[in-house]
C-alpha cells in the first residue's frame, strides 16, 4: 500500500477515535499491525498525527483556553473553569505515567493487552450509565476542583492501552455526578496540555530517527488527523446530548471480539 494511503487511513483513525470512548491507541496499535506499518518510522508518524489531533481541540475551544490562562481565581464552583481544574485533573496520570512509562510501553503496547482494555473500558462505561443518578452539573464552568481531581484518577485508568483516556475520563465524570456533555468537555481541555507534554516527550525520542523524505506522508497524516478530530468532537458533543455511552460500549465489545478473531484464532 502506498505510504500516502496509510497516511490519510491512520491519520482518519486516529482523528477519529481520539476523543471518542473507544481507545485511539488502542485503534492505531492494531490498525499498525494490520497493515504492517511499525517501528521506528510509525513511531514518529503517530507522534505527529497525535499533534494533530491535540491542535483541533486547541482551536475548537480557543475562548475557554483563554480564560483559563486567567489565575485570579482559585477554581471554587461558579467561577468558571480555571487552569488549576486543568492542573489537577492531569497530575494524578502525569505522575503514574512518568513513573511507569518504560514499563507500560515495554509490556502493554500489543494486541492482546489491547483486547483486554477494550472489554475493561466497555465493562466500566456501561456501569456509568446504569449507576449515575441524575447529573448535579450541566456547565464545565460549574466544576469543582475536587470533581477534577477526582476525574483525573479515573484517567490513570487510560494508561492501559485499549482502556480510552476519554472513556475512563467521561465515565468517571458521570460517576461524580457531571453530565455527559460536561464530563467529555473537560476530557478534551485537559487533553491538550497532557497530550502535548506526552506527545514531546516522545517526540524528542525520536526526533533523530526523522527522516525529510518522510515529511510528506507526516504532513497529510497530520493534516487529516486535525480536520477528522475536529470533525468527531463536533459530532460527539451532539450525540451525547441525545444518547447515552452505551452504543460505544457495544462498539468496543465488537472490535475486541474481531480483533481476537483476526491475530488469534483464524
Amino acid at each position: 500500500m502506498h505510504e500516502n494511503i496509510i497516511a490519510v487511513f491512520l491519520g482518519a483513525v486516529e482523528g477519529l477515535t481520539e476523543f471518542l470512548p473507544v481507545s485511539s491507541t488502542g485503534h492505531m496499535i492494531l490498525a499498525g499491525s494490520m497493515l504492517g506499518f511499525e517501528g521506528e518510522k510509525a513511531s514518529v508518524f503517530e507522534v505527529f498525527i497525535q499533534l494533530g489531533a491535540i491542535l483541533s481541540i486547541l482551536f475548537l475551544y480557543r475562548s475557554k483556553f483563554q480564560q483559563m490562562l486567567d489565575f485570579r481565581y482559585p477554581g471554587r464552583s461558579g467561577q468558571g473553569l480555571t487552569a488549576f481544574h486543568v492542573a489537577v485533573g492531569i497530575l494524578p496520570v502525569m505522575a503514574v505515567g512518568y513513573l511507569l512509562h518504560n514499563p507500560i510501553k515495554a509490556y502493554l503496547f500489543s494486541p492482546f493487552t489491547v483486547i483486554i482494555g477494550l472489554i475493561a473500558g466497555a465493562v466500566l462505561m456501561l456501569a456509568a450509565e446504569k449507576l449515575c443518578s441524575r447529573p448535579r452539573v450541566r456547565d464545565v464552568d460549574n466544576m469543582t476542583l475536587k470533581q477534577a481531581f477526582f476525574v483525573g484518577l479515573f484517567q490513570i485508568l487510560s494508561l492501559w492501552p485499549g482502556f480510552s483516556r476519554s472513556g475512563s475520563t467521561i465515565a468517571g465524570g458521570l460517576f461524580l455526578g457531571l453530565s455527559r456533555t460536561v464530563a467529555a468537555e473537560f476530557s478534551f481541555i485537559i487533553a491538550v496540555p497532557l497530550m502535548f507534554v506526552a506527545c514531546i516527550y516522545d517526540l524528542l525520542k525520536v526526533l533523530n530517527k526523522m527522516n525529510a523524505a518522510d515529511l510528506e506522508m507526516i504532513a497529510i497524516g497530520f493534516l487529516v488527523a486535525f480536520v477528522v478530530a475536529y470533525l468527531s468532537v463536533v459530532w460527539f458533543l451532539r450525540f451525547l446530548n441525545r444518547s447515552s455511552l452505551a452504543s460505544f460500549a457495544y462498539y468496543r465489545f465488537v472490535i475486541a471480539a474481531l480483533s481476537a478473531y483476526y491475530f488469534f484464532w483464524r
